[in-house]
Formats: structure tokens, sequence, C-alpha cells
């Protein structure tokens, strides 16, 4: 791909979906970029894992949902799992990697994702890479007579002979989680797919496989990427700092998880924009195939959940909002 030198690359935003869940909220990221882009810089790729051994069904996505895709202009892909499969599913946005071309940039994002903006005026800086820091500290959980957060962390980049201490946030006090370089996998970006993937792959399966002893009570399921992915940055040159917070996270993407939280705690932009790019009937006729969202999005029990929260006085951790809508009935994912 040979891009004018006075324009920015060609960018590939690559989502991974397969029959079920992510094939519908696929849908809606394809549509919401639809929606919010205004040049021809990103293009859209959908990877879909291939039957296999490591998959017990059938995880292609359905045609519906495929038409969906491809009239959005979505390019679609095959990947076979050869490492993680159904045992491991959040492995695929590590093998799905290998199926990107290796000309041009990429950006991840879940599929759990809406675009509120135009992804042009995003300052990437693909040299250096970084990701989601929308997340809590859900990794490691310190035992009382375990080692602590620097023996864990440390343990982990010395295994890969990386600069531990280049690696910490100063401003936050030793075994505080924040002072750990530590990511949410909802998005990420490097100027190297190929290099990308094998370096995430390579140690995420070193850490699955030969976990330093520091780990022995820890649980890697279903943190084994979010472990690796603050490893992979750092050896790459990235860092928590490489892209102004607020853009992604932000005004420009939304990784809402689950249309319940969506409803819950999101902003109206967000709200506003995943009812309005589900309205058309020829979209609603592929989307309520799937049972939540027929009820969140077309049933109006969204609105209902969101009526039972103060969007402007929040549970302060995600865990509470779960509790509630699962107390009311509303928790679906």
């Amino acid at each position: 791909m040979t891009d004018h030198p006075d324009r920015p690359p060609r960018v590939n935003l690559l989502v991974v979906a397969q029959a079920g869940r992510l094939e519908y909220e696929a849908a809606l990221f394809a549509l919401s970029l639809a929606e919010t882009i205004t040049g021809p810089r990103f293009n859209l790729v959908v990877a879909e894992p291939q039957p296999g051994p490591l998959w017990p069904g059938d995880p292609r996505i359905s045609p519906p949902v495929r038409g969906l895709l491809e009239e959005l202009g979505a390019t679609i892909v095959s990947f076979e799992s050869r490492h993680f499969g159904a045992g491991y599913p959040y492995g695929n946005k590590i093998e799905a990697l290998f199926a990107l071309p290796g000309d041009a940039p990429f950006v991840f994002f879940d599929t759990d994702t809406l675009l509120l903006d135009d992804l042009d005026a995003v300052p990437f800086d693909f040299d250096r890479p970084t990701a989601s820091l929308r997340r809590e500290g859900t990794w490691p959980v310190i035992e009382l007579y375990g080692p602590g957060y620097t023996r864990i962390w440390k343990s982990l980049y010395d295994s890969f002979g990386l600069d531990f201490d280049s690696s910490l946030d100063r401003a936050w006090p030793d075994e505080y989680w924040r002072r750990y370089l530590y990511f949410n996998a909802g998005f990420f970006f490097h100027r190297d797919p190929a290099l990308f993937a094998q370096r995430f792959l390579d140690t995420a399966l070193a850490i699955r496989d030969t976990p330093p002893p520091e780990l022995v009570c820890q649980s890697l399921d279903p943190w084994l990427d979010q472990v690796a992915l603050p490893l992979v940055i750092h050896g790459l040159g990235g860092g928590r700092d490489t892209l102004e917070q607020g853009w992604l996270d932000g005004r420009t993407s939304c990784h809402y998880r689950t249309l319940p939280l969506l409803y819950a705690r999101e902003d109206d932009r967000a709200v506003e924009m995943l009812e309005r790019i589900a309205a058309p009937n020829k979209v609603k006729k592929v989307l309520k195939a799937y049972e939540p969202f027929r009820h969140m999005i077309y049933h109006g029990r969204g609105r209902k959940v969101r009526a039972l929260f103060d969007q402007d006085d929040l549970p302060r951790k995600e865990q509470a909002i779960r509790n509630k809508l699962k107390r009311e009935g509303f928790w679906t994912r």
C-alpha cells in the first residue's frame, strides 16, 4: 500500500467477530464507523475464526450479519486458532493480528465499542503503541502472604529482559496498582501488525506455559492478554502517555462492554448513537435476531435501565453497577 508523502498512512481497523454476541456487536461497530467517518483513511477488517479442533462448534459469522458487514464496506478475513480457541477466546485478539496485511499500521478495537466521532482527528503515534487506560485494578490479586505488585510485575519484566523501573508511574505510591503499567485490551495500536502479533503471542504463551514463580497464586483466566499487553507495549517503545487521554474511551470512542452497562453509565452521546444507527429497518431486521439486542434496543429495556441510575452520580466500582442490574433482572451479555 503506497501513501502520498503528505497524507497520513492508511490504517486498518481490526475487530474480531464470530457467531453469537460478537458478530452483532461488530455490526454496531461498523455502523458507528459508517456514521462518523469522513474520509478513506480507515479500512475496517473483521477477523473471523475458522472451525477447527480448538472450537467445539462453528464460530463463523452468520449470513445475515456477514451481508450487513460487507454492505458497510468491511473486509472479512479468516484466521486459524492455533493456540487458544474456545478455551481462551480472549486469545482471538492475538491470533487475529496475523491476518492483517503487513503494509499498514493498525488499531484493534473490541467489538463492544461504538465510535462517536471521526477517528481521523485522533493523533495516533503508531511508532509508540498504547492501549486503553479505562480499567480497574483487576490483576494481580494480592494475597496476604504472597508477593506484592512490585515483585510480581518485576518478575515478568525480568523474564523478557525488559526494564521494569522505566515502566513505573511514580505519581502513585509503591504497591498501589496504578503505579504499574496495566491496560484494558479494549483498544491498542502499532505501526507493524506482524511484529506486534508475534511479540504478543510469544509473550502470552510464555506467561501461560512457563510463568515465573511469583505468579503461583495468580489466575491468568481471563487476564492473560491484559498481563501480556503492557510487556508488549513497553518492549516496543510505547507506554501509558503516548496518546493524549480523552480521545479514545472519550470523545471519539466508547467501550461500553455490554448494552446494560451502556444504558446504565455512558453519556447521552453513546445512547443516541446506538439508537440512531440501530433504527433503519434493514439494520433492525438483522440486529433483532439477537435476543439481548431485541429487548434492550427495540423493546425499551435499555431506557428502563437508564432510569435506574443517576449518570452524574454512579457507583465508583463497575461491579456495583453490575450487581444492581442483576438484582433488577436487567443483566445480559
